[in-house]
């Protein structure tokens, strides 16, 4: 008969059904998959990435979570193996964001702008519903399809694209204003009140 102690410890170790998914890396540099029991790979990783299978990789031994890191290899391989996303210039432009104390801003504006280009690219996808396998739907075949569209439906919805990015570019200005307001507050040259005023 198990003892309570025993009893806990073993539905720890279970993976709770409800959260996400829990990959184990170990020291050797392989992945651990908690719910089928098994090895996995990168690969099979980039699988539950474009699945949208919420899950975490976590240090076998410390805990840590290492999901960003095992993300981060991923996007190093896209970049290596097929066409890349990021040009030379655009990722030197990034790095030049590390330790910037636009660096927040940044990333809060990258994530709110990509969010808003998978919603524009959901709304595209809409009317082709059921008509292809999004397995087989390549690169080359979305190309293909949007060619075919109504070129007023491509206006419109570029265009509402176009009009939440420079929204969300005024936010960001904003927010920049009203931090630098706190920061040089009364100097010459920036809104707020004068050290002389009462």
């Amino acid at each position: 008969m198990a003892t309570p102690r025993r009893a806990a410890a073993s539905a720890a170790a279970q993976p709770d059904p409800a959260g996400p998914r829990v990959l184990k890396k170990y020291p050797n540099r392989r992945l651990y998959d908690t719910q089928t029991s098994s090895y996995i790979t990168l690969s099979d990783v980039k699988r539950m990435v474009m699945q949208a299978e919420p899950f975490e990789v976590r240090d076998a031994k410390s805990g840590e979570d290492l999901t960003r890191s095992i993300l981060l290899q991923i996007i190093l391989e896209e970049e290596t193996d097929g066409v890349p996303i990021f040009s030379t210039q655009m990722l030197a432009q990034l790095i030049r964001f590390y330790g910037h104390a636009m660096q927040g801003l940044m990333g809060a504006y990258l994530e709110k702008n990509l969010q808003t280009f998978v919603e524009l690219q959901t709304r595209l996808a809409q009317p082709a519903k059921g008509l292809y396998d999004p397995a087989a739907f390549t690169p080359e075949a979305w190309t293909t399809w949007l060619q075919g569209q109504s070129p007023n439906m491509m206006q419109n919805l570029m265009g509402q694209y176009l009009e939440q990015s420079g929204s969300l570019f005024a936010q960001m200005q904003e927010q920049l204003q009203r931090n630098s307001a706190g920061l040089f507050a009364g100097m010459p040259g920036f809104p707020g009140k004068s050290p002389t005023e009462p």
